[in-house]
């Protein structure tokens, strides 16, 4: 018996470690057996490429990394977490929430290859990490909608205007426009379920996001 995968998804500065943790208590605050994980898994040696690769040790420039090299560095930390420390909780009928996951590499690796190769890239991150590596698939994947505009406006807060807290993806503007459009196009094509997460420029209440995302639960899971 295998239990239930949520993954929790969206770009740099939506609110997704805020969210998955809110679902977390509500859902253990009503009994169900519940584990967080978030990703990349930076307290482990598993995220060491992952590492490098948002210092810049291969290139200041996230482009010049190749979408499947990069995409690789993510996919092992997965496989080494799962392996560890959530396969038996899962197998065993758990519910598991996700910050970030498969769709992450979609998110952000796709918009490094031309628009005509988005949908070969999606089929083989398909293939690689659920088939060849054989993580779980996702029962759901909630991708939180934040306007870049927005966003960009808690990342700055986030870091108190310092800008050698950022890594490569948050330092390029370029870069996380076209995270937004590569989001968006996976979205529509892999079927996940988007929250908007702000109006008119002002960003929703978390609990109302939360309030939502039980929502959708009840409906898509529980039900």
């Amino acid at each position: 018996m295998s239990g239930k995968l949520i993954v929790i998804d969206g770009l740099d500065g939506s609110g997704k470690s805020t969210q998955a943790k809110r679902l977390y208590d509500v859902l253990n605050a009503a009994g169900k057996r519940v584990k967080l994980i978030s990703f990349p898994d930076y307290e482990q040696p598993s995220s060491a490429l992952v590492r490098m690769y948002l210092s810049g040790a291969f290139s200041d420039n996230a482009d010049d990394v190749n979408a499947y090299a990069a995409s690789s560095f993510y996919a092992v930390d997965r496989y080494a977490s799962f392996i560890q420390f959530w396969r038996d909780f899962y197998h065993a009928g758990g519910t598991v929430i996700a910050t970030r996951y498969v769709s992450s590499n979609a998110i952000h690796q796709m918009g490094k290859l031309p628009s005509e190769e988005w949908d070969r890239f999606l089929a083989w991150l398909s293939d690689y990490e659920y088939e060849k590596l054989g993580l779980p698939r996702p029962d759901l994947v909630l991708f939180l909608d934040m306007p870049r505009e927005t966003a960009d406006r808690l990342i700055e807060s986030r870091y108190g205007g310092d800008e050698t807290k950022k890594d490569i993806h948050e330092k390029n503007r370029r870069y996380l426009e076209q995270c937004g459009r590569t989001a968006a196009y996976a979205a529509q094509k892999e079927g996940w379920i988007v929250i908007p997460c702000a109006s008119s420029g002002i960003p929703r209440p978390p609990e109302a996001i939360t309030n939502e995302i039980l929502m959708i639960l009840d409906k898509e899971l529980y039900a």
